[in-house]
């Protein structure tokens, strides 16, 4: 903005002071101030000639040439608001505090754009469940069997992260679901046990070349059989790659969540949770030595809408284990019972695709049944008494079929049931203190983007 000196001028200043102050400012226009300097009125070239050409002289007071009936606008307006005004009828535009002080001018050569606002980055990640196929995904043993193939879906539950770039090398991370925080001087000190292992596993594995402050949530609980993990990992990647001028795709992105968790913390698990939450929608996914193979499976809305009536997902309360699972697995998975269940299992997951694609949902209900009872010959930690409990209780009151999420041993059910059954369903598990709730899919996978405070200026050292 110009000198304001050149600017304004005080209504008993003289014409001849007017005169000088334009021919400083080159704008061709003054704002006039009363004695507390609040801006009452403009003067232009054009004004001022007019007047003189009356008999008023040159000394007289700026007062006689004022046009109080002025165009401007409030600080803070919107900047269409003043682009509108310029454009149809003034060239230029004074901005006003609340008080009617000066604050800046606009015209059409000179904007403010004002200062650089604070950028965040943001992303969520959702979770997923898996109709079949659990199991088949791990690397031991899709690689020993002829491969692996596995059906899933997101659904609207998420991971969220916020990620702030800092000015200097000091990192904090903060846990919402921990309720802990990690603070470090620099990459270099952060450490990687604890609470947050995870987290900083996915940090060293990024090697940010600058500070930052992270904040990580999530809308489901720790052990849910959800793939949490996975989904908190593919969060916080998708935020540093906002900041990234050469970005990662959502193939690098599930293979640096997959080795940030399975082999930097050596965490034992499959592949699949890292390719849904990052892809998203409805997946059948195929594992070899050679390549994972995502197919994005296109349902009819129709069929999505009746899928969703007709899911229960029901929390048992319990977390669960789920590297202690596949490490039994992998000790179990050569025995003949196991093979020829793992076996059952793919070839239940190609007959859900055909039924799933389809709509023939009750098909699809009887054959997560078929599918479960497969996937406990996989390891005797799948289940337990009382989850085999529930899972009777619910096949007493209306689900034709059901199954743990993840690695089993805790966490979710969902189960399959039949138009008019449902809430008879829900309030037999209800009755025995568990928690009931809907399912809606998520369509889209990891989703990132930048946020900013507007008039807020980038932030040195300061931490949130």
């Amino acid at each position: 903005m110009p000198d304001k000196s050149h600017l304004t001028i005080a209504e008993s200043d003289t014409i001849e002071q007017a005169f000088q102050r334009l021919n400083a400012n080159m704008l061709g226009i003054l704002f006039a101030r009363d004695a507390e300097g609040r801006v009452i009125g403009a003067v232009t070239d054009g004004d001022i000639r007019r007047r003189l050409l009356t008999g008023i002289s040159i000394q007289g007071e700026v007062a006689s040439c004022i046009n109080r009936n002025f165009v401007w606008a409030r600080a803070g307006a919107p900047r269409e608001q003043i682009l509108k005004l310029l454009d149809q009828r003034v060239h230029v535009v004074p901005i006003l505090d609340a008080d009617g002080r000066l604050v800046d001018v606009f015209s059409r050569d000179l904007f403010n754009l004002g200062q650089e606002s604070e950028v965040f980055a943001r992303a969520r990640s959702p979770v997923r469940i898996s109709f079949s196929g659990g199991g088949t995904d791990l690397t031991h043993y899709f690689v020993d069997n002829d491969g692996g193939s596995v059906i899933n879906a997101t659904i609207a539950m998420y991971a969220h992260a916020t990620l702030r770039r800092r000015n200097d090398n000091r990192i904090r991370i903060y846990s919402h679901d921990f309720r802990c925080t990690a603070e470090a001087e620099n990459l270099a000190s952060l450490g990687s046990e604890g609470e947050l292992a995870l987290i900083k596993s996915v940090v060293r594995l990024i090697q940010p070349a600058y500070g930052f402050d992270l904040d990580v949530s999530a809308d489901f609980p720790v052990g849910s059989g959800l793939g949490g993990s996975a989904v908190v990992s593919s969060a916080i990647i998708g935020c540093f790659n906002e900041f990234r001028s050469d970005r990662w795709d959502r193939h690098e992105i599930a293979e640096m969540a997959f080795q940030a968790e399975r082999l930097m913390l050596n965490i034992p698990g499959g592949w699949q949770d890292q390719y849904a939450t990052v892809f998203g929608g409805f997946n059948h996914m195929e594992f070899s030595s050679e390549q994972n193979t995502i197919v994005p499976l296109r349902l009819e809305p129709n069929i999505v809408a009746e899928l969703e009536e007709s899911l229960v997902l029901c929390y048992t309360g319990s977390s669960h284990d789920s590297g202690s699972i596949h490490r039994d697995q992998k000790q179990q998975h050569e025995t003949c019972d196991a093979v020829a269940a793992a076996a059952k299992q793919k070839e239940v997951t190609r007959e859900i695709r055909h039924h799933l694609l389809r709509g023939q949902l009750l098909e699809c209900g009887r054959l997560i049944d078929e599918a479960w009872h497969a996937k406990r010959r996989l390891s005797s930690l799948i289940s337990s008494d009382e989850l085999d409990a529930i899972y009777d209780l619910a096949k007493a009151n209306g689900a034709v079929g059901g199954k743990l999420l993840g690695a089993g041993g805790g966490g979710y059910f969902i189960f399959f049931v039949r138009p008019f059954q449902r809430y008879p369903l829900i309030a037999a598990l209800e009755q025995k203190g568990l928690s009931c709730s809907r399912i809606a899919f998520e369509e889209n996978g990891l989703r990132t983007w930048k946020s900013r405070i507007p008039g807020a200026p980038a932030k040195g050292g300061g931490t949130a």
